[in-house]
């Protein structure tokens, strides 16, 4: 079967930056800590950890309002050949998600600026006036982004073997749902390495995303597209 959908993560992959979450931290001066390790070990579940990160950050500003959350991701670029991959594969018919685990503030930015078909992250809650309440909204749990990349199966009428997932993180290779292919793409840490090489899925090192597509399209190169 020919390639009909591409879903990526947009966290370090479409976008020049690992972690909207980080992003948060850096304007509010604190970090995760030991939790980080803990909830990418599996140790504690999504809630917890976007709720102990939300505490960071009110413990330096006990009202943080929605605008003030925008205005982090002020200056986040794309990552190299982003726009022109996600053109081309639009361009070629092939479908465009995006399933991430980071902010929704930011990737539904990134998802309008690129025009993608679908996507999907986590957020926060807010009161009426849209200051941050105490915890945050998962609709992508980072350990089983597969379930989404399976819902947009079912709507889209694809099958597995149709789509291709992208990741940076080994938390990402949830996405390749049974039957489905998977590239990781420009890893950072070397757990997301080991994981890629354990899985046996082709590794693109590097953050231009023009170099993913003769992994979607073997025997090709992306100048051989345009």
């Amino acid at each position: 079967m020919g390639l009909r959908a591409v879903v990526f993560d947009c966290d370090g992959v479409l976008i020049d930056t690992i972690s909207s979450w980080r992003i948060i931290h850096e304007h509010f001066g604190t970090n995760s800590g030991p939790m980080l390790d803990q909830f990418l070990k599996g140790g504690i579940s999504d809630e917890e950890f976007m709720a102990d990160d939300i505490q960071h950050w009110k413990s330096v500003n006990p009202i943080i309002h929605r605008d003030e959350l925008m205005r982090c991701y002020q200056g986040v670029t794309l990552n190299p050949g982003a726009r022109d991959l996600v053109d081309a594969l639009k361009e070629r018919g092939v479908s465009v998600s995006i399933v991430s685990a980071g902010v929704d503030l930011l990737i539904g930015s990134i998802a309008q600026m690129l025009n993608v078909d679908d996507w999907v992250s986590n957020g926060f809650q807010y009161d009426e006036e849209g200051y941050l309440q105490d915890e945050g909204v998962v609709r992508v749990p980072a350990h089983y982004k597969g379930d989404m990349v399976e819902k947009f199966c079912r709507i889209n009428d694809f099958e597995p073997e149709e789509i291709c997932s992208v990741g940076d993180n080994h938390t990402d290779l949830s996405m390749m749902i049974p039957g489905s292919r998977f590239i990781g793409f420009n890893p950072s840490k070397e757990m997301a390495f080991e994981g890629f090489r354990e899985a046996g899925v082709p590794i693109v090192e590097g953050n231009d995303c023009r170099n993913l597509w003769p992994h979607l399209f073997p025997g090709e190169s992306f100048l051989s597209e345009l």
